[in-house]
């Protein structure tokens, strides 16, 4: 475990905290049938939890192709997290701008469960990190 100051682990904890509570608020909009919201939320959960890992490297920025680069660089090329979250980050980018930002766009209840899916797992990976690391306690 490496030796963080007590910033820095807040700073993981609150971005873990907030990417639960994004995936909490993804599961009811989609409850409730509004699933490009619920895409939105979904990758900010995942944005959340990335942010969170680099946060043990003291890295943060607010352009979102430079957290996931890093976060890419550091930690799936590193293999420290599997490749397959990779390609859960670009998806859940990719239709969260077309959901957010594209007129004509429809998100469909499917693509919108799978995303729901995808934070759910990075989530969880992420987690089981940050409590190797120590920032999260073990139950």
């Amino acid at each position: 475990m490496r030796k963080l100051s007590e910033e820095y682990i807040a700073y993981s904890k609150y971005r873990f905290e907030k990417a639960g509570d994004d995936l909490r608020s993804a599961k009811a909009l989609y409850d409730i049938g509004e699933y490009a919201s619920a895409n939105n939320r979904s990758y900010y959960s995942i944005f959340h939890s990335i942010r969170a890992v680099l946060a043990l490297d003291t890295f943060d920025s607010k352009k979102h192709g430079i957290v996931i680069g890093e976060f890419r660089r550091r930690y799936i090329k590193t293999n420290i997290f599997p490749t397959d979250i990779s390609d859960m980050i670009g998806s859940a980018f990719e239709i969260r701008t077309q959901s957010d930002y594209e007129d004509m766009y429809i998100a469909s209840k499917g693509e919108t469960e799978e995303q729901i899916k995808n934070a759910e797992y990075v989530l969880s990976v992420i987690e089981k990190h940050l409590k190797n690391e120590g920032i999260l306690e073990s139950v």
